[in-house]
């Protein structure tokens, strides 16, 4: 395998199984024996960590205030996690990116795409993923899921239309940038995503090698 480091995203919405799919992602790129950090959005570093807490426990948040924020978060995760991280040569697994706010502030919140790009732009600039991992979930396969862990935070008390639309925006996403963004059926067993999973990083893998 080439010397280059890769970022690797994961997607989904609540109940989709990252944190099994992000489990699988680790133990492949174990067995490659690639460095690689896990990281999150929101969050991922010091400042970032502290917005997330206000994005999902703040009790109310404007729409474009709950954008702004991400992105707020997003700059510095990029800046000083991220882009040092990959050129160090190290992997960098991110659950959620830029992906998730088109999905989650444009779709679910209804704000404006183009307003979006333009954030991304600027505070993401040509950070992008080599590869995503979509998990899709029918919204309510995966709020049922959810409903079976801790408190919900703010997000995850929205209704189902709001996942509804999450999953469109995903799939808008996937239709735009079908060779990054791979769909993982996440209505299967947990062992059937395992190997899905498995199969996209192994052809991600041969593709970057020849």
């Amino acid at each position: 395998m080439n010397n280059k480091a890769r970022f690797i995203s994961l997607e989904g919405s609540e109940g989709a199984g990252k944190t099994t799919a992000l489990e699988t992602v680790k133990s492949q790129l174990e067995q490659w024996q690639v460095p690689f950090i896990v990281t999150r959005e929101p969050g991922g570093e010091e400042t970032a960590e502290r917005i997330r807490d206000i994005l999902l426990h703040a009790e109310h948040l404007e729409p474009m205030s709950e954008l702004l924020l991400m992105f707020a978060a997003r700059h510095e995760h990029v800046k000083k996690v991220i882009e040092p991280s990959l050129r160090q040569g190290t992997w960098v697994i991110s659950d959620r990116f830029v992906d998730a706010s088109f999905a989650y502030q444009g779709f679910g919140r209804r704000l404006d795409l183009g307003l979006i790009e333009q954030l991304e732009k600027l505070t993401v600039g040509d950070c992008q993923p080599d590869l995503t991992l979509w998990l899709d979930v029918a919204p309510a396969v995966g709020l049922q899921r959810a409903s079976q862990r801790s408190e919900k935070d703010r997000i995850e008390q929205e209704d189902v239309d709001f996942f509804q639309r999450i999953q469109a925006g995903y799939k808008q996403r996937q239709s735009r940038y079908p060779d990054r963004i791979k769909t993982i059926d996440a209505n299967v067993s947990e062992q059937a995503v395992k190997e899905q999973i498995i199969d996209v990083l192994e052809q991600h893998r041969n593709r970057v090698v020849s």
